[in-house]
């Protein structure tokens, strides 16, 4: 079982601790002073599907040098302000194939990454890989 917790303060900042007891702060003021919740949604996002995909170019023996995914989010209208629409940039860098690089995010999307799994109830994810 993990746990999660949320720890208020000052201000409209929090603490957030988890069942592997690493802290990250929180903010939900105007001026912010750290990424809201809401934000670390597709921070989870990426993280989630950076470390798919990078497992499969790895046992696929494939020599990537670098790999950084980044989201753009939508969200609804009024309250919960869920995301509708979320779109993924993967940008690849050395030289992996075309191949192995779109079945490592088909992969990552329809299999493996939890977090896409559970934002695909609310939100279109859409996804484009970039060739460094």
């Amino acid at each position: 079982m993990i746990t999660a917790k949320a720890i208020w303060t000052d201000n409209e900042r929090y603490v957030g601790e988890a069942t592997s007891r690493h802290a990250i702060v929180m903010d939900t003021a105007k001026e912010k002073t750290a990424s809201t919740p809401i934000e670390l949604v597709l921070i989870a996002l990426c993280g989630c599907t950076a470390s798919d995909v990078v497992g499969i170019l790895r046992k696929k023996r494939e020599p990537f040098t670098s790999l950084e995914v980044s989201a753009e989010g939508d969200r609804a209208e009024g309250y919960p302000a869920v995301y509708t629409q979320i779109k993924l940039i993967y940008r690849v860098g050395g030289k992996v194939s075309s191949k192995a690089m779109e079945d490592a995010v088909r992969l990552s999307k329809e299999k493996y990454c939890s977090v896409s799994a559970m934002l695909e109830k609310t939100a279109k994810i859409t996804s484009v890989i970039e060739y460094l």
